[in-house]
């Protein structure tokens, strides 16, 4: 648990990291993107969430995963671009139960 803990930590600050070095990084229109991770590697989206670029402007963050166990994390940015952000091996869903509201973690 800590390691996915600590993976998912490294996934998001790879995020802050990626919009500073958007015009760097690899990027593209989202639907050749989301096309190029379903034909290469089988990846489909498992996962979305907001998250405020250093402009305060909402970016789309996408998690996107393959039986086979590979996950890419993109950033999609306000003008339509989707960035990878960060990719690997060894994916493994993990559900847990949240704790109750005001309980200790």
């Amino acid at each position: 648990m800590d390691k996915t803990f600590f993976a998912l930590s490294l996934g998001f600050a790879g995020v802050i990291l990626a919009t500073q070095a958007a015009q760097a990084a690899q990027c593209g229109p989202r639907d050749q993107v989301v096309a190029g991770l379903a034909t290469r590697f089988d990846e489909i989206r498992r996962g979305a969430g907001l998250a405020a670029g250093p402009d305060g402007r909402a970016q789309v963050v996408e998690v996107f995963t393959s039986a086979a166990g590979s996950w890419t994390i993109t950033v999609t940015l306000p003008n339509g671009q989707t960035c990878l952000v960060a990719s690997g091996q060894a994916w493994n869903d993990v559900t847990e139960e949240q704790p109750a509201k005001g309980a200790p973690v």
